[in-house]
């Protein structure tokens, strides 16, 4: 089973395709129902954020799993295939081992190093495996993506170079509003998501003391507001709201818009405001652009500002990606080492076989031994055997680990003439056994 990676991005299709492209988690879970389904395709996972929506499968045969997923895509998302196409990137085996660990690091993200990638990734995992989506080969890779994206953070200066989507966004807003930070500002958030937390921490941590939620679901807007000192407001009261704000952070995911031109003008805001729109579809109408006063800061702007902003971390950026080709490679090899493992267990199966054999013929010619002699005659048969299959077992794996190391194990079949279909089952058998634990 090979890995394919077929997606969109902020770096592949315009902000208004990835508009189109946008997944609730709803839909999310019904594009993966429909991929464990497809004849070629036999794991998936989905990591549809702001900004992307990709699907990480285990295939067979190439070209028929890019076809099944690009029309599931296509499908799901309402965008026709002729249209979609163009701007979807298909990686494949090392290469989408790659691409999965480059994401991981942040370093394909709209803010280059922004940490929240990696919470989307597990819980893209933990949507896979709770659908039944995600077996052994998927999670063991996603893992280990987990694992390079924590090194990237812990171990080179990426963390001292990158930002996150909502603090980028966020000091776009002060300098469209002409400040230095958010003190003395009164904030308005619409949304109670992880955007919007993370949004509420970032300004109680800046020093807001004046902050309203506001989210469709009242107990959840409660919650968000009472953990950082602010008030919560039904949804359908928010035009006061946007009267009384000076920034407003609206990240909901709603399927329309939350902010039209004509809310504005009825919550009679005589100040400047500033709207940071972080939802994919977009939550503000781009009518009010032609408001006095306002400032509307979207994922489009985010996506310049954070390019500005990793042209001024090259050295970290370029140790992040020595991590990377070195984990890739690490990843590779572990891959190739694995994969001759169902072909020594199969050579042991069949040595096992051949020993039970050899000693129940024994059994019948030597009547005369005692338990005690017998039991001793078994034990040494077995230790020759088993010293002389553990250099060549062992070697062949050190061997299977090197590139072009896969001929080792076929050769390994040939001098033995192992039968292939014990080597599948002890293949299929080891493929069975999966975790369904995603790593903190």
């Amino acid at each position: 089973m090979s890995l394919l990676a077929v997606g969109l991005s902020h770096r592949s299709a315009p902000h208004a395709l990835l508009e189109r492209a946008a997944l609730s988690t709803e839909r999310t879970g019904k594009l993966l129902a429909d991929l464990a389904a497809s004849p070629n395709v036999h794991e998936a996972a989905a990591l549809a954020t702001c900004n992307r929506i990709e699907v990480f499968a285990g295939v067979d045969k190439f070209h028929a799993a890019v076809t099944e997923i690009t029309d599931l895509l296509s499908a799901h998302t309402g965008i026709p295939p002729a249209e979609l196409t163009p701007y979807l990137y298909v990686h494949y085996d090392g290469r989408a081992v790659q691409h999965l660990f480059t994401l991981a690091c942040g370093l394909d993200s709209m803010v280059v190093g922004e940490p929240q990638i990696l919470g989307q990734i597990r819980t893209a995992l933990a949507t896979a495996q709770e659908l039944g989506t995600a077996g052994r080969s998927l999670n063991d890779l996603v893992q280990q993506a987990l694992r390079v994206g924590k090194r990237a953070h812990s171990e080179t200066g990426l963390d001292r170079a990158g930002q996150s989507v909502v603090s980028v966004a966020l000091d776009a807003a002060y300098r469209s509003l002409g400040v230095d930070g958010p003190t003395g500002l009164r904030a308005l958030i619409i949304g109670a998501g992880s955007m919007a937390a993370l949004a509420a921490a970032s300004l109680n941590r800046a020093g807001v003391r004046h902050m309203v939620v506001a989210n469709r679901t009242q107990d959840r807007g409660e919650h968000l507001a009472a953990q950082y000192g602010g008030v919560s407001v039904p949804m359908d009261e928010i035009v006061p709201a946007l009267g009384e704000a000076d920034l407003v952070i609206a990240c909901t995911g709603a399927p329309g818009y939350v902010i039209s031109a004509e809310m504005l003008t009825r919550s009679a805001h005589s100040h400047p405001v500033a709207l940071v729109d972080l939802a994919l579809p977009r939550d503000v109408d781009p009518a009010v652009r032609a408001l006095p006063g306002v400032h509307v800061i979207d994922l489009e702007r985010v996506a310049q500002d954070g390019s500005a902003q990793a042209a001024g971390a090259a050295q970290e950026i370029a140790a992040v990606r020595d991590l990377v080709l070195a984990e890739v490679e690490a990843y590779a090899a572990a891959q190739r080492a694995e994969s001759v493992a169902p072909t020594v267990a199969a050579l042991r199966v069949m040595a096992a076989e051949v020993v039970r054999a050899e000693l129940e013929r024994l059994r019948g010619k030597t009547p005369q031994l005692t338990d005690k002699d017998r039991a001793e005659v078994e034990q040494t048969v077995r230790r020759v055997v088993d010293k002389l299959l553990h250099v060549p077992t062992v070697r062949v794996k050190q061997l299977a680990g090197a590139p072009g190391g896969s001929s080792y194990a076929e050769a390994l079949r040939e001098l033995f003439g192992l039968d292939p279909a014990s080597v599948e089952a002890v293949s299929a058998a080891n493929t069975a056994g999966t975790t369904n634990e995603v790593s903190a």
